[in-house]
């Protein structure tokens, strides 16, 4: 198989494995409501938490952000022998990430993404991925609001990712993660202005009804 051939395949493969929506899988293991019915309705680790299941919510954490790593992780593992290069691997990254947002096996309905793209990073390099979810805790634990934290991380990533290792083609794939978590949390951002963010932990309306599956 010719470089641009494998590098289609891998960026599908990256796609695919995205497309798993560990909310809603962890949501129907543990017997709880669908995340897209209640709360924020966004397939995700804080919006599980919302239902008062954290068994759930840590198992959602730990899918999305594993699913970016280990496309990431595989892409950079086998690069030399699979014969490709750094465009490669930027594609893979974005690849997952909007298999994320964007779930085929989901009607396209997806989450916001932040995991996935932690995930994706520490399969970059792990002190990139340490560096933003440093980023992530500070912010969170100072605030305790979960998006305003995403926000902060998404940020600065392009930037920790130049510090390291310059300007290539991987950066843009690191820089377009960032915008398109930006876009992802435009409704945070207007509620974070408004005062009316939920934080970190708080049970959101209706979300009490998420303790037992619909």
């Amino acid at each position: 198989m010719n470089t641009a051939l494998m590098t289609v395949a891998m960026a599908v493969g990256a796609y695919l494995l995205g497309s798993i929506s560990f909310a809603v899988v962890a949501s129907r293991l543990f017997g709880i409501a669908d995340p897209r019915t209640y709360g924020s309705k966004n397939p995700g680790a804080t919006n599980v938490l919302r239902s008062g299941n954290k068994k759930a919510a840590i198992a959602t954490l730990i899918g999305d952000a594993a699913k970016g790593w280990l496309a990431v992780w595989l892409a950079v593992r086998y690069q030399e022998q699979l014969g490709v290069g750094d465009v490669a691997i930027a594609l893979v990254a974005i690849a997952v990430f909007l298999g994320h947002l964007w779930p085929i096996f989901f009607r396209f309905v997806g989450g916001k993404g932040v995991a996935t793209a932690a995930g994706v990073l520490l399969g970059l390099n792990v002190w990139l991925g340490l560096a933003t979810l440093a980023t992530w805790l500070v912010v969170a634990y100072a605030f305790r609001y979960s998006s305003l934290a995403a926000l902060a991380a998404a940020v600065f990533a392009p930037f920790y990712y130049g510090l390291l290792f310059g300007i290539d083609a991987i950066l843009l794939a690191v820089a377009a993660m960032s915008m398109l978590l930006l876009f992802r949390h435009s409704a945070n951002i207007s509620n974070l202005m408004a005062g009316k963010e939920s934080r970190i932990g708080s049970k959101s309306a209706g979300a009490a009804k998420a303790a037992k599956k619909k």
